[in-house]
């Protein structure tokens, strides 16, 4: 694809009307933001736009409203947390389309800030349709995606609509790209991966393409186990996917074609159940109790994870390494992210790491702040990650 993306430094926004898709699909406890992530990521973009004399109209989506205007998804009870953030007032207009838009958007003076309704509201968002997509583009000049996280969706405010106004990247949506283009793009090498979660069917291709581009796969989480059992390794009554044994094992023989060393497990933490304060042992991979479970990966695993980070220049993260959330099980978690932390920190690693799990895990760790970066995206990073290109970030190309 020709073109290129532009950012804000190549758009001229004074009293200009700008429309900023953002994420503001953050949880809500209680009717007040729980976890304001997301908007203090958002808030530099915006707080450029209104100091720039942008007249700066924000739109998002909140929750699955599924077309139908439903109260306990309103994005009002979000714009005094937008507020806070920017340290400005913000606006709310209770519609997203229409003669009530266009009314708030005209009293609009230099450097405010408009939030608009949930685009979801509207079956057309989803759908994106171009008539609703050119009522949303109705009411600004210039269309600016912050919105990285949503951009692997082809709706009307993340793709129809930048095909309709001159289109620029927002800040957090430049960081992002840059973040990721030096993991897999254009990376430092040696580069690695360390891949978890609970299910090797869920990602595949994010597998497939990895091997491609990475030189060491780290594997961990119940999907190693799906790669051990497809070995022939007893692992007891641990979470694995037999009907995935086939691919587990293309997956290794594509990475032996491919040049790229794959790690597994070499010990495990077991037990009879994933609770709080059950009784614990760790114990070789192949020496697993049949009657119990691997849980987390043991301390020889993470000594062999230390010792071949420490020949890494770049890694990418995508998945908790053992059941982090139960106490018993986060040891290992805690541990490759403390030597991640530790490398990144002396200069000898640039990590990126993302996906909602991988980021609770890294706050839970306290090494989220220590690392490269860390992005919030979601599905998006993992699209990207699979090697897709994201509707919302080709939109932009131009």
């Amino acid at each position: 694809m020709s073109g290129r993306i532009h950012g804000l430094d190549e758009a001229a926004v004074k009293g200009r009307r700008v429309l900023l898709r953002a994420d503001l699909n953050v949880p809500l406890r209680y009717g007040h933001v729980s976890d304001a992530t997301r908007i203090a990521r958002l808030a530099p973009t915006i707080r450029e736009l209104a100091e720039k004399g942008a007249r700066v109209i924000v739109c998002s989506h909140f929750d699955r409203p599924k077309g139908k205007r439903r109260p306990e998804m309103s994005l009002a009870p979000l714009a005094p947390a937008l507020a806070e953030a920017l340290g400005r007032p913000v606006a709310f207009c209770p519609d997203c389309i229409g003669e009530t838009v266009e009314t708030s958007v005209a009293r609009l003076a230099e450097g405010e800030v408009l939030l608009l309704e949930n685009t979801r509201f509207y079956s057309g968002e989803e759908a994106n349709d171009p008539a609703f997509a050119a009522e949303l583009a109705k009411c600004a000049e210039i269309f600016v995606n912050d919105g990285f996280s949503v951009s692997h969706r082809a709706h009307a405010s993340t793709e129809g609509v930048a095909h309709l106004l001159p289109s620029y990247a927002g800040r957090l949506m430049e960081a992002e790209l840059k973040a990721l283009d030096s993991a897999l793009g254009h990376p430092a090498r040696p580069v690695g991966a360390i891949v978890g979660g609970a299910k090797v069917s869920t990602k595949l291709e994010l597998l497939g393409n990895l091997c491609a581009k990475v030189d060491l796969l780290m594997i961990g989480g119940a999907m190693a186990n799906t790669f051990l059992a497809a070995q022939g390794i007893a692992v007891g009554r641990s979470l694995e996917e037999a009907d995935r044994h086939q691919e587990a094992r293309a997956i290794l023989n594509q990475a032996k074609e491919a040049g790229c060393e794959i790690l597994l497990p070499i010990d495990a933490v077991v037990a009879a159940a994933l609770e709080p304060g059950t009784t614990t042992q760790v114990v070789p991979v192949r020496d697993v109790p049949e009657a119990l479970m691997i849980l987390d990966v043991g301390p020889a695993t993470v000594t062999e994870f230390a010792v071949k980070l420490a020949k890494l220049r770049t890694l990418v993260w995508n998945g908790p390494v053992g059941a982090f959330e139960t106490p018993p099980f986060a040891a290992g978690t805690v541990a490759v992210a403390a030597v991640v932390a530790e490398a990144t920190a002396s200069g000898r690693l640039c990590s990126v790491a993302g996906g909602g799990d991988t980021v609770a895990a890294l706050n839970f760790a306290h090494a989220a702040e220590r690392l490269t970066y860390v992005s919030t995206a979601g599905g998006a990073f993992l699209e990207w990650l699979e090697g897709k290109m994201l509707p919302g970030v080709a939109a932009l190309i131009r």
